[in-house]
């Protein structure tokens, strides 16, 4: 049985469970999940909110997002509405959301009511005045520069915000003024989840692809599964590639190939790529594996992307890789990561994945299927080298490309600027923006840590890591790249533009 860290993770994987079970008995219709909440919500007592109804009403909305649809309003019909391209991937439940009642400055103890004023003096809205010996912001004037917090002596005055504003790397959280609801400004959002991940209420959930999935397995379809490095670690330390392979295989897919075996093959292509470059003038050059770092510096950086490698990812070279041997199969992602929704839908290579899917959805499909992955039997998996699994975790793909300028003698300098987060993200694209980068390689993560951090992970890095680090350096028996195996994908299209 797998032990859930939060209530809220559990509260999830109830959901996609429910969905993925209608839907592999194809009895997803709006009678069936309109009965969801009466299944998960039992009884008359309320556990997290003021009632059952109120709980009921947000299990409905996230079972209706888990469902393929938009939570807020959208009729249910009986065709499932699939992900295209440019479509938001994020969405916040408005049932769900508490509108924190957090005013970002407010005046602590701390105020010595001094003469000098200073917070008053830097407010330009006249937002602060004096009440009973000590200093007042007026929320409805304040404009929440931040003025007053710096003039202040004392520090006496505290800079509190909503745990998904704070996160957002672009700005793209924001919070209506009218009911204090958090809104997501779809032009800036880059669907990396860290909002919703960060949110303590659940209110900020992804749109899921589990439906045609289940559906498609149930149908006994031809589907490959290319899974992430990031997955080991996330069902326990007892359970590594060889039973997760085992336990996709007994879904109903048709195999499970690692996405590792395409990041073996992007590290040769995107190290020649930056020898080019490099060559001919260029001042650096970006990785583009990771799709939040992709849209952040197409979003908030635009003048910086012709430095994007035009390397495919490497869910997009194992997926070309496999449809080259099998032209009818369809492809079904499964990784840590909400933005590679968005990823899979973008021209020109949106013929590659068919669909993307979570270790969370993952873990709910084993829960409808009823398969039990620590029980499930060991299978030999070790096509991929050390590096390229280390792709999951910050550094992962620096560390390859040197491996591979190393091992091939090449003469280049190769200076990385490793990078994972949106705070060290803006400050490397900042500093390469204006000609001061101390380097001559970007690898951003979106994600702080790398892919072991990502938006749709079962379980933290402080317990998947150390997992992670030993299955994936025990477990493979090569620690340099297989040229062998990169042959095999001498067909495969790298552009990604």
């Amino acid at each position: 049985m797998f032990q859930f860290e939060t209530q809220l993770k559990k509260l999830k994987h109830d959901v996609l469970t429910e969905v993925a079970r209608l839907a592999k008995d194809n009895n997803l219709t709006t009678e069936t999940i309109e009965k969801i909440p009466y299944e998960i919500i039992q009884g008359d007592i309320a556990m997290y909110r003021c009632c059952v109804y109120k709980e009921r009403a947000i299990v409905l909305e996230r079972a209706k997002l888990a469902a393929g649809y938009l939570a807020n309003g959208d009729n249910i019909d009986d065709e499932f509405v699939d992900i295209r391209e440019d479509d938001q991937i994020i969405y916040v439940i408005e049932a769900a959301c508490d509108r924190c009642p957090i005013n970002k400055y407010s005046v602590t103890d701390s105020c010595r009511n001094c003469l000098a004023h200073k917070c008053h003096e830097a407010c330009n809205f006249g937002a602060i005045t004096y009440v009973a010996g000590r200093a007042y912001i007026n929320q409805e004037l304040c404009k929440e520069c931040g003025m007053c917090k710096k003039a202040c002596p004392y520090d006496a005055i505290a800079e509190v915000m909503r745990p998904c504003k704070r996160v957002c790397p672009t700005g793209a959280l924001d919070i209506s003024k009218d009911d204090r609801r958090a809104m997501i400004k779809e032009e800036t959002c880059v669907n990396c989840g860290s909002c919703m991940s960060a949110c303590p209420f659940g209110a900020i959930s992804d749109k899921s692809l589990i439906v045609p999935v289940a559906k498609r397995l149930a149908r006994g379809r031809k589907m490959y599964a290319v899974v992430a490095p990031a997955i080991t670690g996330q069902f326990g330390p007892k359970v590594g590639y060889g039973k997760i392979k085992n336990a996709i295989k007994k879904l109903g897919f048709e195999d499970m190939i690692e996405a590792a075996c395409g990041a073996d093959a992007v590290t040769v292509h995107e190290s020649k790529e930056f020898i080019e470059r490099i060559e001919n003038g260029d001042s650096y050059m970006t990785n583009s594996c990771c799709p939040g770092f992709l849209s952040y510096i197409e979003k908030m950086m635009p003048s910086e992307v012709s430095k994007i490698s035009g390397t495919v990812s490497p869910m997009v070279a194992t997926a070309r890789y496999i449809k080259s041997v099998d032209p009818e199969a369809k492809v079904v992602f499964i990784g840590p990561c909400t933005a590679k929704k968005s990823e899979a839908v973008r021209e020109p290579i949106k013929d590659a994945v068919d669909y993307v899917l979570t270790f969370e959805e993952l873990l709910a499909l084993f829960s409808a299927f009823d398969i039990e992955v620590e029980a499930c039997e060991e299978e030999v998996v070790d096509d991929a080298s050390i590096y390229g699994r280390g792709f999951g975790a910050h550094g992962g793909l620096t560390a390859a490309i040197e491996n591979y300028v190393r091992s091939q003698g090449l003469e280049v300098n190769f200076n990385p600027v490793k990078v994972s987060g949106g705070i060290e993200i803006k400050k490397a694209m900042t500093m390469a923006k204006i000609g001061r980068l101390q380097g001559n390689f970007i690898e951003g993560m979106m994600c702080e840590g790398g892919c072991i951090n990502g938006a749709g992970t079962l379980a933290t890095p402080f317990k998947s890591k150390n997992t992670f680090n030993k299955v994936n350096s025990a477990a493979s028996r090569k620690a340099v790249i297989d040229n062998e195996k990169i042959n095999d994908y001498d067909k495969v299209n790298f552009e990604r533009n």
